[in-house]
């Protein structure tokens, strides 16, 4: 059957359901450093973490989570970094993937969770449901390892490539356009940015 481009409500590209999905692609998160981005994927995030002091989870910058999770890599070579934003988050700042491309951090993963909309507005389509493909995007930004997982089936791959791949990595995760966990997280940026800096401070004292 062919896909209903025009409306992820209908469209068999976005089966999965984001609260299942997220946890089932990280797995065991403790090995991990985390960039959250808007309130979607940064409740995704804290929701897998319990709110712990290995994510940081943004508000109101929308496009930011990419670049922030660049430059925590580069400054933490020793950590495996995953940045978490959705498909709207991602088009605002989509220039961030070819600085990704060219860089190459060893220990940089990208994911994206593609519901088609934004969900932070009302829920109005967004570009992925109308053709934009932002997995050929970040091919054709230079970034080496790219995935787009649809089914739960495809989630171990995932898995996988988050943690032996020896180039940055991009994932595209489309999942269903319905909420995140309702996870009450920490909205202090003050309180985010010390417990942070705390826990990676402590992980470079105890060695990694």
């Amino acid at each position: 059957m062919k896909a209903n481009v025009g409306n992820p409500e209908f469209d068999e590209r976005y089966v999965l359901d984001r609260r299942e999905a997220v946890p089932a692609l990280v797995g065991g998160h403790k090995e991990f450093l985390f960039i959250a981005g808007l309130a979607g994927t940064a409740r995704d995030v804290t929701s897998l973490v319990n709110d712990g002091p290995s994510a940081y989870g943004l508000g109101g910058a929308m496009g930011a989570a990419t670049m922030m999770g660049l430059g925590l890599a580069l400054a933490r070579p020793d950590r495996t970094v995953i940045a978490f934003c959705g498909d709207g988050e991602l088009l605002m700042n989509v220039g961030s993937l070819a600085t990704i491309g060219v860089r190459n951090p060893p220990n940089l993963r990208i994911v994206c969770v593609d519901n088609g909309h934004y969900g932070e507005t009302g829920y109005q389509r967004s570009h992925t449901s109308l053709g934009v493909d932002l997995e050929k995007i970040a091919v054709g930004s230079g970034i080496r390892r790219t995935l787009t997982i649809g089914t739960a089936a495809e989630l171990p791959k995932g898995s996988k490539l988050l943690r032996e791949s020896e180039d940055a990595v991009f994932i595209l995760m489309r999942v269903k356009p319905t909420d995140p966990p309702k996870f009450k997280r920490t909205l202090d940026p003050a309180v985010c940015r010390v417990r942070f800096k705390a826990a990676l401070a402590d992980a470079a004292r105890a060695g990694g």
